[in-house]
């Protein structure tokens, strides 16, 4: 346990520190109206109609924080909290949407890597644990390895998360600016609330390749 503790605490510190960053700088900008008065899904709009993305459906959805773009259907889904806002946050949240529905289009790499690592990851993260359990009690190196390398397939998709969610919000900053939508006065305040959210991202990174190292300590000398 201790040490365990020692690879996890540090993840761990940073994912609380940044659930609390996240959730309190979204709150604190949904208070500040932008200047233009559009609202997410305006906004929304807006973007993806000056990037030929017409096509693109945009849904309320519940819930707070729990915007996505489906590329599946093309469709951008807004939460409550952001559909019918026009406050700098909700601005924010929607114009990065829209930079993941405008990385569809352009077939932005990493974005192209990420859906391709969906259906491992999705297995990877419920069997490589079971399968390194049943290696370390059985004595046998290959399932410990074969479970050492599902859980890498789940900490690749962590690290490539991290340039998609970055460039989608750089890409949000710009088309903000690009469209007037924004001031100069207020691109600093996007950019904070854009960049609590990339803490739960990075967050997310270290705390999976932290299990990993635990694991590659832990269950490497299951052979011994």
């Amino acid at each position: 346990m201790g040490t365990y503790l020692l690879f996890i605490i540090p993840a761990l510190l940073l994912s609380i520190y940044a659930q609390f960053k996240v959730k309190s700088t979204f709150n604190r900008y949904s208070q500040v109206r932008s200047s233009r008065g559009l609202s997410g899904a305006e906004v929304a709009n807006t973007i993806l109609r000056r990037n030929g993305l017409s096509t693109v459906s945009i849904e309320p959805i519940r819930g707070s924080l729990t915007d996505h773009y489906d590329p599946r259907v093309k469709a951008l889904r807004l939460s409550e909290t952001v559909y019918g806002s026009n406050s700098i946050s909700a601005i924010g949240v929607a114009a990065h949407e829209v930079g993941h529905a405008i990385q569809h289009q352009q077939q932005y790499g990493p974005l192209a890597l990420r859906h391709k690592l969906v259906p491992v990851t999705n297995f990877a993260s419920s069997a490589s644990f079971p399968i390194l359990l049943i290696g370390y009690f059985i004595n046998s190196l290959d399932l410990v390895m074969i479970g050492i390398l599902l859980f890498s397939a789940v900490v690749l998709f962590h690290v490539v998360t991290l340039p998609v969610e970055l460039n989608a919000s750089n890409r949000a900053v710009m088309q903000l600016s690009d469209a007037g939508i924004i001031t100069s006065n207020e691109v600093p305040l996007v950019k904070k609330v854009l960049g609590a959210a990339a803490l739960t991202y990075l967050a997310a990174t270290l705390s999976a390749i932290a299990n990993l190292l635990y694991y590659l300590v832990i269950f490497g000398g299951s052979d011994d």
